[in-house]
């Protein structure tokens, strides 16, 4: 899906990481939400409440998900999962574009 219908964008950003990672709440008349951003180079780690799919719109990360021992890359046009109540790292050694969709 290329682009999203009826939606509601918040308008302000979420700021993390002085600013290298940037993202804007969509959502969705069911009251699902998702957010799109951006993710300067960097090292980063974050924690998630829900679970999680990363699907990655341009550029490429690096990421170790938890329980993992490799360190796998992901570029446009490719996804994967995070756990819920759970933390991960990644690192971007160019500009990355993403959509996160958050689970029940």
């Amino acid at each position: 899906m290329s682009e999203f219908t009826n939606v509601t964008v918040t308008k302000e950003a979420n700021v993390y990481f002085e600013g290298k990672v940037t993202s804007r709440k969509v959502t969705f008349a069911d009251g699902t939400s998702k957010t799109l951003g951006i993710m300067l180079p960097g090292e980063y780690e974050f924690g998630t409440e829900k679970a999680e799919i990363m699907e990655m719109l341009g550029g490429e990360m690096t990421v170790l998900l938890p329980g993992e021992s490799d360190w796998k890359t992901y570029k446009a046009g490719e996804s994967y999962k995070v756990p819920a109540n759970s933390k991960f790292q990644i690192k971007v050694d160019k500009i990355a574009d993403y959509c996160c969709s958050y689970l029940d």
